[in-house]
C-alpha cells in the first residue's frame, strides 16, 4: 500500500506540473493555479508517506 501512496503522489506531482507548464505557456492562470494545487496535493502525500515510514521504522 505504501508504495502505491508513494507512486500515487509523484504522479500526482508530474501531472500538477504539466499543467502548471501548459497554463503558463497558453497564458490560463486558471490551469496554472490548478497545477500548482495538484503539486501541493501531492507533496502533502508524499510528505504523508515519508512519515509514516519514520514511525515504522
Amino acid at each position: 500500500m505504501a508504495a502505491d501512496e508513494k507512486a500515487q503522489a509523484k504522479t500526482e506531482q508530474a501531472k500538477g506540473k504539466i499543467k502548471e507548464v501548459a497554463g503558463r505557456a497558453v497564458g490560463d492562470e486558471r490551469l496554472t493555479a490548478e497545477g500548482r494545487t495538484d503539486q501541493a496535493k501531492g507533496d502533502a502525500r508524499q510528505a504523508k508517506e515519508k512519515v509514516k515510514d519514520t514511525l515504522t521504522d
